[in-house]
């Protein structure tokens, strides 16, 4: 099955965008009342002769609308002389309107007097004004490359009402198009919505794509776990497929002051490569510049980490960050991104609709659990060696037909419809599996699962509003008593118990018509099959995925050996393999037919390993390359798989 990227085009051409936001260094929020154009345009030549192609600028909203009715002509004129600099580089930019939010502080215009950013319909109406005369001044200059109507309204403007924020989006959308603006346009508001967080701000991704022409996630979300801080951005980008738009990483980057430079290089250098991977099609790092000249200046006074996000130092040096953004140009030049689409897959994570519909009486804790859950599994599947696509349930029980293997990783709730669905696709062929999880909350703390002996061959053993209680830290062992893909009878795996009161449970089954395949120390089922057709469903009585996602520094952990046998069991084509959880690989394939093979290292020292290919590795350029590939910690290698 073919996995979404979609490519964002500007006067009908492909897009692909690499940049990053921009303050001056002379000025930062306050450029444009300070600014000095010989600087600006020594910081863009800098970009540029680090093959970036773009900047995301920003009119600061307190200088550029002073009077409700007015807009302050030489801040305009030094946004005019900003943008025949981009020409003069080759660069372009995405100007964002509504800047009120900047670095940890809030700004607002002299004038708003408190009045609400999203309902008040004067102020609603004086936005609208400004953002269409903005648009009108600029819309014809050719260093326009597109729109973003905020920068993180959330933090700024708070939270509110989907239908209120999507009325709000399409007024200022329109001002653009009404101003001249042709190019795309997004909101800027971060992609921080129900969809990607389990938390509904009023920013729904699938509301707000009815009138914009691109998601950009704002990715800053730390971690207790080295691997899944490295994928953490591409899950995100796989969960902002539901706009069905392409994927800009608007916002991404790290203070030098919270990370060593090899710390920051290795974090830009995975973020830039498994996002690419898991579908994004232009990337804009946050930020351009180090901000020491202005130390006393407000937010940096009072957020001094806010300082050194910059790609450079405050003289314009190159920071580590802009090294990876270099190489990863000229990677992104070397596969011909426009004419690259990830390759198809025969195995997919399924999103419970859960997520994203807001049902009634649905508790949050239970929409988060989710994403941290679907991540575990994303990890799980990278250390297998498992290319997956991350599909989402339907709220009318939808499941995409087509993948060979379904991982439902830790799930308390499907829609009714789903679970006739799942037998579905076993009996038509395909390995479904599911692992059983109470939730993290004590509201309806049953298991939501309907059908469990139909599917699975079991019956539940519950007593009613009880839970079968595991220690915290405690180990489940579990042994095969039945051969199971790469995993032999006798085999045997271990995994570490976490959660709270609810969720650190299991599910006690009798076996009907399921054949046993695992057990645990006390000789419960653990792993149940049950044939469909020429297919099967797979449960797991024990919720692996979500223990290991609210554990820190455990990744690689052994769920990963479960996915790589349900891999076997289902078929899955992985033509290219790597006997190492902490090597992931996945591939782009070129119109042309080429494939380039990444190789992406989680090893914090150099790694030396033989990958087994149906064929020969090139390099890039077509020249031979050593069997054996050498990656230094946490390297990437690109290679063209050429068969034999």
């Amino acid at each position: 099955m073919e996995r979404p990227s979609p490519l964002l085009s500007v006067d009908g051409t492909p897009a692909i965008w690499l940049g990053a936001n921009f303050w001056s260094r002379s000025g930062g929020p306050l450029m444009w009342t300070t600014y000095d154009p010989a600087v600006v345009r020594e910081e863009l030549r800098v970009l540029a002769d680090h093959g970036l192609n773009l900047t995301r600028s920003f009119f600061y909203w307190p200088d550029f609308h002073p009077e409700p009715d007015l807009l302050d002509e030489q801040c305009i004129a030094n946004f005019q002389d900003f943008l025949d600099a981009h020409l003069e580089f080759g660069l372009t930019t995405v100007p964002t309107f509504l800047v009120g939010h900047m670095s940890g502080e809030n700004w607002d215009p002299a004038w708003r007097g408190g009045r609400d950013l999203y309902s008040d319909i004067w102020f609603v109406g004086r936005q609208s004004w400004y953002v269409r005369e903005l648009t009108a001044r600029f819309a014809e200059h050719p260093a326009i490359a597109g729109w973003l109507i905020t920068n993180e309204m959330p933090i700024y403007g708070g939270e509110a009402p989907r239908p209120v924020v999507a009325a709000w989006a399409e007024i200022l959308v329109n001002a653009v198009r009404a101003g001249g603006g042709t190019q795309p346009v997004s909101i800027g508001d971060g992609a921080w919505g129900i969809e990607t967080t389990g938390h509904d701000n009023g920013f729904s991704a699938v509301d707000l794509a009815g009138v914009t022409d691109f998601i950009g996630p704002h990715v800053y979300r730390m971690e207790t776990d080295q691997i899944r801080q490295h994928l953490k951005a591409a899950f995100i980008a796989e969960l902002c497929a539901i706009s069905e738009q392409p994927i800009i990483m608007e916002e991404f980057g790290l203070t030098s002051d919270f990370v060593s430079p090899a710390g920051a290089a290795s974090y830009y250098r995975q973020l830039l490569h498994n996002t690419l991977l898991a579908g994004a099609t232009g990337w804009i790092a946050w930020n351009n510049t180090d901000y020491d000249t202005i130390i006393g200046q407000r937010p940096y006074s009072h957020h001094p980490f806010e300082l050194h996000f910059g790609i450079t130092d405050s003289t314009g040096r190159p920071k580590p960050p802009l090294l990876e953004l270099a190489a990863f140009a000229d990677t992104l030049a070397s596969v011909d991104l426009p004419n690259a689409r990830r390759a198809p897959v025969d195995a997919a994570i399924v999103v419970g609709s859960y997520l994203a519909a807001d049902y009634p009486f649905t508790n949050e804790s239970e929409r988060q659990l989710i994403v941290a859950a679907g991540e575990q599994a994303y990890v799980a599947a990278h250390e297998a060696h498992i290319p997956v696509a991350v599909v989402r349930e339907a709220e009318d029980g939808g499941i995409p037909s087509g993948y060979g293997l379904y991982l439902l990783p830790s799930i308390k709730q499907l829609t009714g419809p789903s679970w006739l669905k799942l037998a579905e696709l076993a009996a038509g062929g395909a390995t479904v599996y599911a692992s059983y999880c109470a939730g993290e909350s004590g509201a309806q703390r049953g298991p939501w699962w309907i059908y469990t002996e139909e599917l699975f061959g079991v019956t539940r053993e519950l007593s009613y509003g009880l839970v079968e209680p595991l220690e915290a830290g405690s180990e489940v062992g579990v042994t095969f008593v039945a051969p199971f893909g790469s995993l032999a009878a006798g085999s045997s795996l271990s995994f570490r118990v976490a959660g709270n009161e609810h969720s650190r449970t299991f599910l006690p089954v009798s076996v009907t018509d399921g054949e046993v395949v695992a057990v645990d120390s006390e000789g419960r089922p653990v792993i149940v099959v049950k044939r469909h057709g020429t297919g099967r469903a797979v449960l797991s009585t024990y919720p692996f995925e979500y223990f290991a996602s609210v554990l820190g520094r455990i990744n690689p952990e052994e769920t990963w050996r479960l996915y790589d046998a349900l891999a076997d069991v289902a078929g899955v084509e992985r033509d290219v393999q790597v006997d190492d959880p902490r090597i992931f690989v996945d591939s782009l394939v070129h119109t042309d037919g080429r494939r380039f093979v990444f190789f992406v290292s989680q090893h914090p020292d150099p790694v030396t390993f033989t990958p087994v290919v149906p064929g020969t590795l090139v390099a890039l350029d077509g020249s031979p390359s050593d069997a054996s590939i050498s990656l230094d910690p946490y390297g990437v290698a690109v290679r063209v798989l050429a068969f034999d």
